[in-house]
Formats: C-alpha cells, sequence, structure tokens
C-alpha cells in the first residue's frame, strides 16, 4: 500500500468510526481493516487510533496524522480537478458566502481581484454571521472556520488560525492575570454568540488536560467586531480568532492570557458540495484563495505568527 492510499484509507476509517462500518464500505472483513490499520501504525512507529469492541477513538497522533492527510487529499483532489479541467474557461454565476467579519476584511477584496481575473464569473456573494447550508441553498463554495459539518463537503484549507484570549492590559492590571482556566470565571468575560453552540461555554486544552468553562460578563453581543472593540477598551476577556487579534497583540494593545491553554480547531477553509467534475468557476475561485492565503497557511509543529 502507498502512503495515499494509506491516507484515504484511513480518514475513511476515522469517517465511519467503527472497524466494520469501514470493512462493509472498503468491501473487506473486519480482521482485514484491522490488520491494515496495524500495518499501518507498524510503519509509521505510532498509535493512531484507540480501538474496543464498538468504537474507535482518534490519538493525539493520529489526530495530526488526519488533519495533515486530508490537505495532503484536497490538495491531490484539487490537482487533478485543475489539470483535467484545465482546458475549461471559468464562467458564469459562483455563488458564495461567508461570515462578515472575515468576509468584509478579507474575502470581499480576494472577489475584486478574482474578478478582475476572470471577468467571465459573475461572483453572488452573501455574508451570514451563521454556517448556511450549501446543498439545501445552491451556495458553490462556502468560507468556514473550524470543523467540518458535513461529510457531504470537501473542505480545502486556505489559512491557519486559532482563537485566543486575549484582554487589555488596563482590564488585567486592575483584575489581574487568569492562571489557569478555573479563574476565567471570576473575571468579566465579553461573550459572543454567532452560532448555536452553548452560549458562554468556553472549551480548552492543554495536552491532555480538557477543561470547560461556563463564564459571564456585563456585556455580550451576536458581533464579533463590538466584542473585539470592548475588549481594547478594558471591559473584560475575549475570545477571537487570531486573524482579526494578531496586531493588537504585536502593538500591545491587547495581551494574550493562558497562552498553554488551546481552544477548539479554528482553521479557515473553503467548502464546495463533493462532485466528480467541479465547474472550472468553483476550481479556479477555490485555487485562488490557496494561492492568495498561501502566507497564513502555518507550517505543521509551527507556532510562528502568520497574521
Amino acid at each position: 500500500m502507498n502512503a495515499i492510499s494509506d491516507l484515504a484509507f484511513f480518514s475513511l476509517l476515522v469517517k465511519h468510526g467503527n472497524l466494520s462500518a469501514a470493512a462493509r464500505e472498503l468491501g473487506l472483513t473486519p480482521p482485514a481493516v484491522s490488520t491494515r490499520l496495524a500495518n499501518l501504525e507498524r510503519r509509521l512507529g505510532v498509535r493512531l487510533l484507540n480501538r474496543t469492541t464498538r468504537r474507535i477513538t482518534v490519538t493525539h497522533e493520529g489526530e495530526r496524522y488526519l488533519a495533515e492527510g486530508n490537505r495532503i487529499l484536497a490538495d491531490l483532489e484539487a490537482l487533478e480537478r485543475s489539470i483535467a479541467s484545465g482546458q475549461a474557461q471559468p464562467r458564469g454565476l459562483l455563488r458564495l458566502n461567508a461570515t462578515f467579519g472575515f468576509g468584509r476584511a478579507h474575502i470581499v477584496p480576494a472577489v475584486s481581484d478574482f474578478s478582475r481575473a476572470f471577468p467571465e464569473v459573475e461572483v453572488q456573494m452573501r455574508l451570514t454571521d451563521r454556517p448556511v447550508n450549501l446543498l439545501d441553498e445552491g451556495f458553490d463554495v462556502a468560507v468556514r472556520f473550524g470543523d467540518i459539518p458535513d461529510a457531504r463537503l470537501t473542505a480545502r484549507k486556505i489559512a491557519s488560525n486559532r482563537r485566543l484570549l486575549c484582554a487589555s492590559p488596563r482590564y488585567l492590571q486592575t483584575a489581574g492575570e487568569p492562571r489557569a482556566p478555573g479563574d476565567l470565571s471570576r473575571h468579566r468575560c465579553i461573550v459572543v454568540r454567532e452560532n448555536d453552540v452553548a452560549y458562554g461555554t468556553w472549551h480548552l486544552r492543554s495536552g491532555q488536560r480538557v477543561e470547560t468553562v461556563k463564564v459571564r460578563g456585563p456585556l455580550s453581543s451576536n458581533d464579533g467586531e463590538s466584542a473585539l472593540q470592548w475588549a481594547l477598551d478594558g471591559h473584560g476577556i475575549v475570545m477571537r480568532s487570531e486573524w482579526e487579534t494578531a496586531a493588537y497583540l504585536r502593538s500591545g494593545r491587547l495581551r494574550q492570557v493562558l497562552s498553554d491553554w488551546h481552544t477548539p480547531p479554528a482553521d479557515i477553509h473553503a467548502l464546495y458540495p463533493e462532485q466528480l467534475n467541479l465547474p472550472a468557476k468553483t476550481v479556479a475561485f477555490v485555487d485562488f484563495l490557496v494561492q492568495r492565503f498561501a502566507g497564513h497557511v502555518r507550517p505543521p509543529g509551527s507556532d510562528r505568527d502568520v497574521w
């Protein structure tokens, strides 16, 4: 088995969540799937999955192999599509969805440049504060943060991103700095309700330790830019993406707190429906985004600032 085949096998295995379901799709027996997994782990020299008779869980090494592997598979798929559709001229209506904040700051200027490069593509962009259902609402591409919500969608990473806990030096001088996640419950936290996740509940992880903290404060909003402005004005601790906080952290207007603790994944992806032959307009736009944001992709294992 080659490395690309192993990546696809492991991705399928995690997607199904158990050996029997993966075996049925592959047309193999569960023991054959188990043997192939064991051979893969032996080749890599690490355990990728913890497994019982009923379910499997992904190890830390498995999560990294899966994340980088899916990126490689998506890039390979994009390359093959690009070659296959190389003679096609991108044209027609492209329906695009993105979030308000990142959309205004980065996707709007990207679309402007894309439109000049591909004048036969008409772009219809809709900015929303909540994710839309691409398949039900007929979008060609959506730019989204974090985990991929639908297995029927293909995701291509366009930029690295993390959500950081930040506060102004003025606030920290007055209230002190939290030393552990539990300290957040005693701080003024600025809460943002942007989707259907539990309101005011922050999930943090450091190594194998996981903490869930219920936070509160006198200010909350459904708009992230408003929350960030309140943090800059010294009203409390906020959780915001590094793409919008990096400049303030460099200038000293904000300081990161609990930097050893990590929030759920927040990398930025271009999502599009799974199709055998994607329209040339979709291929061209996704490739354009990948090239445009190439400087904002953090190398594996690196912690350097990309924003």
